[in-house]
């Protein structure tokens, strides 16, 4: 079990550099260079010279490399001209408010979305399975910017019951103190969330029901109840697992569309705000913060599969 965390902590550690790489490449195929993208292109000879100087940009490109890890090993992801403030200094602003408003969505769907998998595995190919289905199809395959227009039109614009906004605070408890604001982010969210954990689920429930051992245990007088509890849920809940590790990254980052269509003051909106105004320091700040959150994320999901499954640990 050790040897097997070890060598996904490696490969995560490989796959972070790799990222990095990336965005130091990046960082340099701004076009006019670095200082040039950074400044802007009134920028003169010589405040471009003293840029490169003050951010050892005249270094060669692996020191420069290297200095660019180290920096983001101390927390210092850049600094944003544009907002006059450093790129940490953003992100401990507005990762708290993306993290208030995917949070609940995220816990939300899966209490709903599993048990209504493991449900309509108990109903296959009943009226209500087909009905649940088609409906999980739709919100499944539909964008979440357009869900969200949706919800708006009827609940605001129609009804008037919700505002069309949610709450423009920099605090991020303005999601839990004004959450009546809240209800139609939260509500595009989990809708979407709980399509595709149920769809999940489902599927992994119907292949589970047909195992051997659900037979064994069927057969030896287990009641149907205790079969679902110990047997189905916790073989059928494996593929969760997967799902539940590449939701880490949202939780942080935010749903960019969601944060835009609302007009949610979270790391999502100040990414695509960065990228209307072309803050490099933002947008590459940002991408290093989002691939970590997936590193992270696939990490977690590899460990607890060994755990979950013994399989894994065999293989």
């Amino acid at each position: 079990m050790v040897a097997y965390i070890a060598r996904r902590f490696i490969q995560a550690v490989v796959i972070l550099l790799g990222v990095t790489l990336l965005t130091f490449i990046l960082l340099h195929a701004i076009p006019g260079g670095p200082a040039r993208g950074i400044l802007g292109p009134r920028a003169t000879a010589p405040q471009i010279a003293a840029f490169e100087q003050e951010n050892d940009l005249n270094k060669t490109v692996i020191q420069q490399y290297l200095l660019y890890l180290d920096h983001l090993l101390h927390g210092n992801f850049g600094y944003s001209y544009k907002l006059n403030q450093t790129v940490a200094s953003v992100f401990a602003q507005d990762l708290p408010k993306s993290l208030a408003l995917v949070g609940p969505p995220t816990f939300l769907s899966l209490a709903i979305g599993v048990p209504l998998g493991i449900w309509q595995s108990q109903r296959r190919d009943k009226l209500d399975d087909h009905l649940i289905t088609g409906i999980g199809y739709v919100l499944y395959a539909m964008p979440d910017f357009w869900l969200a227009f949706i919800l708006i039109d009827f609940f605001a614009l129609r009804l008037f019951w919700l505002p069309p906004n949610a709450p423009d605070s920099t605090s991020w408890t303005a999601a839990f103190t004004d959450a009546k604001a809240m209800i139609l982010p939260w509500a595009t969210l989990t809708l979407v969330s709980i399509a595709v954990f149920s769809r999940y689920m489902r599927s992994s429930a119907l292949d589970a029901l047909s195992q051997d051992y659900i037979r064994t245990a069927r057969a030896k007088g287990a009641q149907r109840g205790r079969v679902l509890r110990k047997h189905v849920l916790r073989n059928a809940s494996i593929p969760i697992i997967t799902l539940v590790g590449l939701s880490i990254p949202g939780l942080l980052s935010g749903a960019i569309l969601e944060e835009v269509v609302f007009n949610y003051p979270g790391i999502g909106l100040a990414t695509y705000n960065a990228a209307l105004v072309k803050d490099y320091p933002i947008l590459l700040g940002t991408t290093i913060v989002f691939g970590a959150l997936t590193v992270l994320g696939n990490l977690l999901a590899d460990i607890a599969y060994a755990y979950a499954d013994p399989r894994v640990r065999l293989a």
